[in-house]
């Protein structure tokens, strides 16, 4: 019984407030302090080459890579010719 009084007295006191009190204020216009996003650039010398930029960045990543594996390469041959001239030397004196 209380419960329903409860919500009676809660239907009461919504239904009594207007609707536009319920409702949020619309929206100020920006002023200079604030963001005011933009769809396209001011004028063609703000925007940035991205085709280029991309090309650029994979050329890089790609020289980067084949000079990490050059490197790699080249170590690898050097202790290949260590490990065949130290298994030369321990075959030699064994016999």
């Amino acid at each position: 019984m209380r419960y329903l009084r409860a919500m009676t007295m809660a239907l009461a006191v919504l239904a009594a407030v207007p609707v536009e009190a319920r409702q949020q204020p619309p929206p100020k216009p920006a002023g200079q302090d604030e963001f005011v996003p933009v769809d396209a650039p001011m004028n063609a010398k703000d925007t940035i080459p991205a085709p280029l930029l991309v090309g650029a960045a994979y050329a890089f990543i790609w020289i980067a890579m084949f000079g990490y594996v050059w490197s790699i390469r080249t170590r690898l041959a050097s202790v290949e010719r260590e490990m065949t001239a130290i298994d030369r030397r321990l075959g030699s004196g064994r016999q």
